[in-house]
């Protein structure tokens, strides 16, 4: 498997293959925001959307926003789906396709499971995330 990065400009020509995986991974994540809303960000480029291809077949996907820190440019992971999309060799592809981008950092809020799979890969806790809608 390849990570490739999926331009805004084609993201409707191919939203029929991308949005299983990012339905089933918004389900689970901590985003507030559906399939039909990260459309909006992805094709117009506030989100970067990386696919795993094998060959012409794509596998999975991984949404990524930006934001400038004071000290960091910070690629804040906001959905991850698909089979196999998180193992040492695509976390090497992953980091060089975020660092062109300009980043400095990774982020995400992730499920437990999660979590424990990407400290193999030199990610650690950070924070525990609590929220409380008005």
């Amino acid at each position: 498997m390849k990570i490739l990065r999926i331009p805004p400009e084609q993201v409707a020509q191919r939203w029929s293959t991308i949005v299983p995986f990012l339905e089933d991974a918004l389900t689970k994540a901590v985003a507030d925001v559906n399939a039909d809303q990260a459309k909006v960000y992805l094709s117009s480029g506030q989100w970067l959307l990386l696919g795993g291809f094998e060959d012409e077949n794509l596998l999975g996907v991984v949404a990524v926003q930006f934001s400038n820190r004071a000290n960091d440019r910070v690629a804040f992971i906001t959905a991850v789906g698909g089979k196999e999309i998180i193992n040492e060799t695509l976390i090497d592809e992953f980091r060089t396709i975020l660092r062109a981008q300009g980043a400095t950092m990774i982020q995400g809020c992730v499920r437990e499971s999660v979590a424990r799979l990407l400290r193999r890969f030199g990610f650690a806790e950070r924070a525990i995330l609590v929220e409380n809608k008005l």
